[in-house]
């Protein structure tokens, strides 16, 4: 007996510390209630909240009340199109840049194609709007819109355009928007070093292809590089971070099957191809990113947070030296965790679709 109380007093004082300060046993307080696709949503320096509801409204929440933005582009919002990211510029503060993605047909009523745009804000209006990008051509096909954005610690803008559904013609053409990372200015212009800018016929704007459909992306500045997550089809989801140039292998590989469980390829890797980082079956239909570290939620530090729309959970992913080395479940049957982003004081919060944004607690 003496010896089993001894060897309970070892372990509590050789456990690290933040297993024994703080377990998985998080909550939520709702912030943002009676919201039905919070796509997006990010904060402006007086903590006020700008969400992108789906169905194609920018709503402006301060101490409880919600406005809605006017003047915005003409968005098509159809099955998975809509509009979808926002993000403020890295010196918003200074120039006053939001950044938006949206489906648009553009003034073409033929289908709809991913569109990134910039305003200003005035008076809860939207102003000084500039087209940053329009993907073409339009098409009828109402899937894989992709639409996440980041800038990276040199202020160039990077997003995601999906395969739009045609997995066999867009991703690996070079010559076609859709199933690409795109970098650019921040005003648009096309950066010299863009690996692609020489080539006849390319889309310039491209920085990686062989997407299929990203909706998570973030800039790690612990490692300089953007990091994506991307729906699979029946399994395959992945986690990757970008190379300059990249081509990311689909649908000439993949972990995943097609929906009615036949293969459409047989290679899970192809040399000169870039493998996932992580991948996962069967699919949990990831939604936002984010990376934790040194934050007050101490559990989480040095791990991504991604939504899981399929299974409606918070998933963790454990990052030790640039890989995935545990994975948890949090907040389980929350709901369709669409997005997740960090307030100005270091309090995490998540839209889930038909409820609202929440704070995480504990």
């Amino acid at each position: 007996m003496r010896y089993y109380v001894f060897y309970i007093i070892i372990l509590i004082f050789i456990l690290p510390l933040d297993t024994r300060s703080e377990k998985d046993n998080f909550k939520y307080e709702m912030v943002v209630p009676s919201l039905e696709i919070p796509w997006s949503f990010t904060f402006l320096p007086d903590n006020s909240i700008l969400i992108n509801e789906k169905k194609g409204e920018i709503i402006h929440f301060n101490n409880g009340k919600k406005t809605k933005i006017k003047n915005l582009p003409e968005i098509i919002s159809i099955n998975q199109g809509g509009l979808m990211d926002i993000e403020l510029h890295p010196q918003y503060e200074k120039n006053g840049w939001i950044y938006i993605s949206y489906s648009s047909s553009n003034d073409n009523k033929k289908g709809s194609n991913t569109s990134i745009m910039r305003f200003k804000l005035t008076n809860l209006e939207a102003t000084d709007k500039e087209i940053i990008y329009k993907a073409t051509p339009n098409s009828k096909r109402t899937l894989h819109y992709g639409s996440r954005i980041v800038f990276d610690n040199e202020n160039y803008l990077f997003f995601s355009i999906g395969d739009r559904g045609n997995r066999d013609l867009n991703p690996q053409d070079l010559s076609r928007d859709g199933g690409k990372i795109y970098r650019l200015h921040d005003d648009g212009r096309i950066p010299i070093d863009n690996p692609f800018v020489n080539l006849n016929d390319s889309k310039k704007g491209i920085f990686s292809y062989g997407h299929r459909n990203p909706q998570g992306m973030l800039f790690n500045s612990e490692d300089g590089k953007v990091w994506i997550h991307e729906h699979g089809p029946r399994g395959g989801d992945e986690l990757n971070v970008l190379q300059i140039g990249g081509n990311y292998g689909w649908p000439l590989a993949s972990y995943g099957i097609n929906y009615i469980g036949t293969k459409f390829t047989n290679k899970t890797s192809i040399d000169g191809m870039v493998d996932p980082l992580h991948y996962w079956i069967p699919s949990i239909a990831p939604s936002g990113l984010i990376k934790v570290v040194k934050s007050k939620y101490k559990s989480l530090n040095n791990s991504l947070l991604i939504g899981s729309l399929k299974f409606q959970y918070l998933h963790q992913c454990i990052i030790k030296d640039g890989n995935v080395i545990e994975e948890k479940k949090l907040l389980e049957e929350i709901g369709r965790v669409r997005s997740i982003e960090i307030d100005n004081f270091g309090d995490i919060y998540i839209g889930v679709e038909n409820l609202g944004i929440v704070k995480l607690t504990k």
